[in-house]
C-alpha cells in the first residue's frame, strides 16, 4: 500500500491505476484522509534536513577536529607495547 501511495503522489501510476485510484478517492473519505496524512508526512521528513548542510562534516569546527585527533593520538601512543614508562 505504502509503495502505491508513493507512486500515486510521484506520479508513476499509469493512467488507468491513476484513474481508478481517483475514482475511489472521490467516494472514499478514509483514503482521502489517509493520503493527505501520508503527504503531510513525506513534506515534514523531506523538510526535516532543509537546513542541514550538504556535508555534515563541514559543521564541525576545526579546533574541535584537531583537539579529538590529539587526544586519540596521546590514547593510541599509551596504548603501544613499550609506552609504559
Amino acid at each position: 500500500m505504502i509503495e502505491f501511495l508513493g507512486a500515486y503522489l510521484s506520479g508513476e501510476l499509469s493512467p488507468l491505476e491513476k484513474f481508478r485510484f481517483d475514482a475511489h478517492l472521490a467516494l472514499c473519505r478514509q483514503c482521502r484522509q489517509y493520503l493527505k496524512s501520508y503527504r503531510e508526512t513525506i513534506l515534514l521528513a523531506k523538510s526535516i534536513g532543509d537546513d542541514s548542510p550538504e556535508d555534515p562534516c563541514a559543521a564541525i569546527p576545526e579546533d574541535l577536529v584537531q583537539a579529538i585527533l590529539k587526544a586519540r593520538s596521546n590514547i593510541d601512543d599509551e596504548t603501544q607495547p613499550g609506552s609504559q614508562e
